[in-house]
């Protein structure tokens, strides 16, 4: 997996695309805790739930399904009389989804399964270019976790400096 702190970052510049008025900073916030949320799974180890299980690491809390319905419940939870709800809903589903997408793009891990439940089969992107992050708390703060912090530095930082620059730009241009 990625670590918390990248999974972080990509929803925070997913927030710079969507209408400032909207982003309010609970919105972020909730937009951040969604992006962390898929890894709510990893309490399947402590229940002894085999990783590829449907309901084990990067299972079900890691597809497209669960994003949609993590995004249904914080509109309904948190945006019932909104009139953005549409927008509210693209920028929950897009950090939640984001974990998964980062996940498929690292080192490490038996892959992402995107559509479960109707398919259980764990994906990878091509490029497998994050280096995995330790699980345990204590074994990130280690040289692995500053190698981890190094590569999404320059594979998950990097694009969203250049991608936060292309919001500004189209935000100033809007306005």
């Amino acid at each position: 997996m990625a670590s918390a702190f990248g999974h972080a970052v990509a929803a925070f510049t997913a927030s710079r695309f969507f209408p400032k008025f909207l982003m309010q900073k609970r919105v972020i916030f909730l937009g951040i805790a969604s992006s962390i949320m898929p890894d709510i799974d990893v309490l399947a180890f402590k229940y002894g739930i085999p990783y590829k299980d449907l309901w084990g690491h990067r299972g079900i809390t890691h597809s497209i399904f669960f994003a949609l319905m993590w995004s249904i419940l914080l509109l309904f939870l948190f945006h019932s009389k909104s009139n953005d709800k549409w927008k509210l809903f693209g920028f929950y589903f897009l950090a939640t989804v984001s974990h998964s997408v980062l996940d498929a793009l690292t080192t490490g891990g038996a892959g992402v399964a995107f559509f479960a439940p109707f398919d259980t089969d764990r994906y990878f992107f091509p490029w497998r270019v994050i280096k995995v992050s330790p699980i345990s708390a204590s074994r990130f703060f280690s040289e692995w976790g500053i190698k981890v912090l190094a590569s999404e530095a320059k594979y998950i930082g990097l694009p969203c400096l250049a991608l936060w620059g292309i919001a500004k730009a189209y935000r100033l241009n809007k306005a």
